[in-house]
């Protein structure tokens, strides 16, 4: 299942993701979004979504692994794949029919957010 995780890029940015290469996703307290986190399996799909400066989903990246032994403190480790060929900002997201319904929309502070495949789709074509 591919997800969408959203981050302040003035503390952790997709380029700080690519410098890095892989990197621990943590600072998760909402109990939803620690589900989410929980429910990720290697391989999973994920766009980086710049919060609060941008707003706009920037990057995809990918799950390498889950540990979920402590359910309040999963440690999920991702990589970037690479940068969107074009941004696209939260304007865009709310006027597109696949987005209607989203959990993106209806718990918007949510931090960790399950994409349908369609959802992830219209990400990461041009």
């Amino acid at each position: 299942m591919p997800y969408l995780l959203k981050t302040e890029p003035t503390k952790y940015s997709f380029d700080d993701l690519l410098r890095d290469g892989e990197t621990t996703w943590d600072g998760i307290s909402n109990p939803q979004a620690l589900l989410n986190l929980r429910s990720m399996k290697p391989g999973d799909k994920l766009v980086i979504y710049h919060s609060n400066v941008g707003k706009s989903a920037v990057g995809t990246a990918k799950v390498v692994s889950v540990d979920a032994t402590d359910p309040r403190n999963p440690i999920v480790r991702i990589q970037p794949v690479q940068r969107l060929k074009r941004e696209h900002t939260l304007a865009e997201m709310r006027e597109e029919p696949v987005f209607r319904g989203s959990l993106l929309f209806r718990q918007f502070r949510l931090s960790v957010v399950p994409l349908s495949a369609e959802q992830y789709d219209w990400f990461t074509r041009a």
